[in-house]
C-alpha cells in the first residue's frame, strides 16, 4: 500500500491546515446543534474530523494511491449495504450515510489544492444547511466563530500558494512561525471588524430572515402528538429533547409554575393511538388582530390571566393556552378550529409564531360555585367508545375504585392508585407488545405519561365515566432575568379530562414525578443562555420595519425636544436599569469571572513572547541561527536607529545607509553591524550571529547614556 506523503511542517502550512479544519468542524457543530443529524452520521463526521487534525499534526499518516482508495471505497459500500439492512431505517438514512462516511475519507486524504477548494465548498454548504435548520443564538455563534476561520483559511492559503511558487531553499524557516501568529491575531481582528460592522448596519435593515426561513425551512423538524393524534411510546424520544419550545410572559412578570399548557384534547382510541374525531376545521376569520371565543359557563371559581406566548417552529401549527382561552391577539388574519380536539391551528411559520391570550384558569380543588350544562350526546359517546380490551382493565379498575360514592371520587381513586403503584419511566420494551395498555397494566408496571393517561381514561370509560387524554406541555421553569417561563420539549405531557357531574370537564393527572428529572429551576449557565436567546429572537430575528420604524420616531421625537424632558426620562430609564443591573450579583460574576479571563490571558500572552525572544536570542548566542534570523536582528537595529531620528530611505541598500550617516561612535557600530548582517543573512555565517547581538547591546547601551550622538567627524 502506498502511504502518502506527510503534510509541510511549515507554520504558514499548519495554520492554513487547521483553519480549513476549524472551518469544517465549525460548520458541522452549526448543523449538529440544530438536532437533525442521527448517531450515526455524527460518529463518521467526528472520527473523520478527529483523524484530520492527526494528520495535520503528524501523529498519523493516511495511506494515499489507487489500491488504498479502492479499499477504502469498498469497505463503504459494504457497510452501506450492512447499514441498510440492520441499521437504517430507510434507503435515505442509509445513503445520507454512505455520504458522510465518504466525505470523511476525502477530508482525512485531502493533499492537493482541488482538495483544499472541495473541502471549503463543503464548509459552505454545512454553515448554508445550518442557517436552514437553525436561526437562533447558537447559529449566530457558530457564524462569528466560521467567519473567522474563514478569514484565517483564504489569507494563508493566498501566502501559502506564493510560497509554494518560491524556491522553498529561500523560504524563512523562522518566518512563517511569526507569519502564522501574525496572521492569527489579523484573522481575528478582521473577523471582529466584520461582526462590528454588520452590528452598525443592524438598525438600518430590519431583518428580512423570517420570510427566507418560511419559504426554504417549512418542513423542517416537527414534533409530534400535538395536533391530531399521539401513538403509545412517541413522547420517550420528545421527553429526551431538551430544546426550549415556548417562553410564556405574563404582564405582571409572575411565575406560571404549576399551570398546564393545553393543546389538544383527544377522545377516540383505538388500542394504541389517540386520535381526534375526523372532522373538518373550522376556519375563522381574525378582526384587526384579535379574536374573542365563545364564552362559556364555569363550574368552579378560578382566576384570570394575560400572558404573551412565543412559540417555537417546531409546534408553531397549534397554539397551546393556560386554561380556557377567552381572548387571543395574533398577527393572521385566520386560524382553524377543530372541533373534535377543540385546538386552535395555524399556518406553519418558520421562525415560529407570537400571541397574547385571555384565559381563564379554574379552581380544580374548588366546590362548583353553579349550574353546569349536561354533556351533549355526541361528545358523550365519542368520550365513552372503547375499543377491544382485555378483559382484566375492566376488573381492575372495578377493584381500584371500590366504594367510591361519586364519579368524582373515581376518578381520584384512580388517580392515586396509578401514582402509588406504577412507576415512571422512558424505558420501552424491546418488542412492541400488541396490547400495550394491557402490557403496561399487569406485566412492566412502569412508563411515561401517555401511558399513565391512556390506563386512567379507558378505565375512566369501563366505568361509565366519560373521559379524554389531553396533549400539552407542563409549567416549564421560571427565567428570572427575562421574567418568562421557558417551556422546553422535554416538558411534553399528557393528561386526563373526565366528566364530573355538576362541575363538567375536570383535570387528572395521574403520572408519578419522574425520579430523575433534573431541578425544576435553571442553572446560572442556562439562564444566561436563555436570556442571551430570547435576546436575538427578538432583536435580530423578529426585528422588522414596524420596530425599526417605532425606533426611528423615538430618536426623532427625542432629537426635536432637543433632548430636555425626553433626553432626562431616558437618563432616568437608564439609570434605573441600571442599577438593577448592578444589584445583581450575578452580573458582577460575570463581568469579573471575564475581566479575570482577559487579564490572564494577557498576562500569559505577553509572558510567553518574552520567554520566545529569550530563546531566540540564546540560540542566536549559541550560533544556531538561521539566515532569516538576521533580518530580524538588522531591524531591532533599525527600529534604534529611528528613535534617534535616523529612519531608512525605502531606497537605501544596508551598505549606502550605513554610509549615509554622520561620522560617530553610532556610525562606527551600525557599519560594523551591517557587515556582519551581510555575512550572516547572503553569506550563512551563523557564526556571526553572537557578534551582531553584542554589537546590538553596544548600540543599546550607547544610546541609553547619551542624550545625543557624538560626533567625532565629518565625511
Amino acid at each position: 500500500m502506498e502511504s502518502a506523503r506527510p503534510l509541510p511542517t511549515s507554520g504558514t502550512e499548519r495554520f492554513f491546515q487547521f483553519s480549513l479544519l476549524g472551518m469544517l468542524a465549525t460548520g458541522y457543530a452549526a448543523i449538529a446543534s440544530s438536532g437533525s443529524l442521527d448517531g450515526i452520521s455524527q460518529a463518521a463526521a467526528l472520527i473523520a474530523l478527529a483523524a484530520r487534525a492527526a494528520v495535520i499534526a503528524g501523529w498519523i499518516r493516511f495511506p494515499n494511491g489507487p489500491r488504498a482508495s479502492g479499499i477504502a471505497t469498498l469497505a463503504c459500500l459494504l457497510f452501506y449495504a450492512l447499514d441498510y439492512l440492520f441499521l437504517s431505517p430507510t434507503l435515505i438514512a442509509a445513503t445520507v450515510h454512505l455520504t458522510f462516511f465518504l466525505g470523511g475519507l476525502k477530508l482525512v486524504g485531502a493533499s492537493a489544492n482541488r482538495d483544499y477548494a472541495y473541502l471549503k465548498t463543503i464548509a459552505g454548504l454545512e454553515l448554508l444547511a445550518a442557517a436552514v435548520l437553525s436561526a437562533g443564538l447558537t447559529f449566530f455563534a457558530f457564524l462569528t466563530v466560521f467567519l473567522l476561520f474563514a478569514v484565517a483559511t483564504f489569507s494563508s492559503g493566498e501566502i501559502r500558494n506564493s510560497v509554494n511558487l518560491m524556491n522553498p531553499a529561500n523560504a524563512s524557516r523562522n518566518g512563517p512561525r511569526r507569519l502564522a501568529r501574525r496572521l492569527g491575531w489579523f484573522s481575528f481582528a478582521l473577523c471582529a471588524g466584520i461582526v462590528i460592522l454588520t452590528a452598525g448596519m443592524f438598525f438600518v435593515l430590519p431583518r428580512t430572515a423570517r420570510a427566507a426561513m418560511g419559504r426554504f425551512a417549512s418542513g423542517r423538524y416537527h414534533m409530534p402528538g400535538f395536533t391530531r393524534e399521539i401513538t403509545l411510546g412517541e413522547f420517550g424520544e420528545i421527553k429526551e429533547d431538551h430544546r426550549p419550545v415556548m417562553h410564556v410572559r405574563t404582564y405582571d412578570g409572575e411565575s406560571l409554575a404549576g399551570v398546564r399548557w393545553k393543546g389538544a384534547a383527544l377522545s377516540q382510541f383505538d388500542g394504541v393511538r389517540w386520535f381526534a374525531p375526523p372532522t373538518q376545521d373550522v376556519t375563522i376569520r381574525v378582526e384587526r388582530g384579535t379574536l374573542i371565543l365563545s364564552r362559556v359557563l364555569h363550574g368552579r371559581p378560578g382566576r384570570t390571566l394575560l400572558y404573551r406566548v412565543q412559540l417555537e417552529e417546531a409546534v408553531a401549527d397549534t397554539l397551546f393556552f393556560a386554561g380556557t382561552p377567552e381572548a387571543i391577539n395574533i398577527d393572521l388574519h385566520t386560524v382553524r378550529i377543530s372541533p373534535g380536539s377543540g385546538s386552535i391551528r395555524v399556518p406553519r411559520m418558520a421562525n415560529g409564531i407570537t400571541y397574547s391570550a385571555y384565559s381563564f384558569l379554574e379552581d380544580e380543588a374548588a366546590a362548583a360555585s353553579g349550574p353546569v350544562p349536561e354533556l351533549k350526546p355526541r361528545p358523550r359517546a365519542e368520550t365513552l367508545r372503547l375499543p377491544h380490551l382485555d378483559p382484566r382493565i375492566p376488573v381492575l379498575a372495578r377493584s381500584l375504585t371500590e366504594g367510591a360514592r361519586s364519579d368524582a371520587e373515581a376518578a381520584q381513586l384512580l388517580e392515586r392508585e396509578l401514582r402509588r403503584d406504577y412507576a415512571y419511566s422512558l424505558e420501552l420494551p424491546q418488542l412492541a407488545p400488541a396490547d400495550p395498555l394491557a402490557d403496561f397494566l399487569f406485566v412492566r408496571k412502569k412508563g411515561y405519561c401517555e401511558y399513565f393517561a391512556s390506563a386512567m381514561a379507558v378505565m375512566l370509560r369501563t366505568l361509565g365515566i366519560p373521559s379524554r387524554v389531553v396533549t400539552g406541555f407542563q409549567s416549564g421553569v421560571f427565567n428570572p432575568m427575562t421574567g418568562a417561563q421557558l417551556v422546553r420539549a422535554s416538558d411534553a405531557h399528557s393528561w386526563v379530562e373526565a366528566w364530573v357531574e355538576g362541575s363538567g370537564w375536570t383535570t387528572f393527572d395521574p403520572t408519578p414525578a419522574d425520579p430523575h428529572a433534573p431541578p425544576p429551576e435553571l442553572t446560572g449557565i442556562s439562564m444566561w443562555m436563555d436570556s442571551a436567546d430570547q435576546f436575538w429572537r427578538n432583536w435580530v430575528v423578529s426585528y422588522d420595519l414596524p420596530r425599526q420604524s417605532a425606533l426611528a420616531m423615538r430618536i426623532r421625537q427625542s432629537g426635536e425636544a432637543l433632548g430636555l424632558p425626553a433626553l432626562s426620562a431616558w437618563i432616568s430609564a437608564v439609570g434605573a436599569a441600571a442599577r438593577r443591573i448592578a444589584g445583581s450579583h450575578r452580573v458582577w460574576m460575570f463581568v469579573s469571572a471575564v475581566f479575570a479571563a482577559i487579564l490572564a490571558f494577557a498576562m500569559w500572552s505577553a509572558a510567553r513572547n518574552l520567554w520566545r525572544r529569550r530563546e531566540e536570542v540564546r540560540r542566536l548566542e549559541r550560533g544556531e541561527g538561521h539566515p532569516s534570523d538576521a533580518t530580524m536582528l538588522y531591524r531591532r537595529m533599525l527600529g534604534l536607529l529611528e528613535r534617534r531620528g535616523f529612519p531608512k530611505p525605502a531606497h537605501a541598500t544596508p551598505s549606502e545607509f550605513a554610509r549615509a550617516l554622520p561620522v560617530s561612535e553610532m556610525s562606527m557600530l551600525v557599519e560594523d553591524l551591517t557587515s556582519a548582517y551581510n555575512g550572516f543573512r547572503f553569506g550563512g555565517r551563523g557564526d556571526l550571529a553572537p557578534h551582531i547581538i553584542r554589537l546590538l547591546e553596544r548600540l543599546e547601551n550607547l544610546q541609553a547614556h547619551s542624550g545625543s550622538v557624538v560626533r567625532v567627524g565629518k565625511r
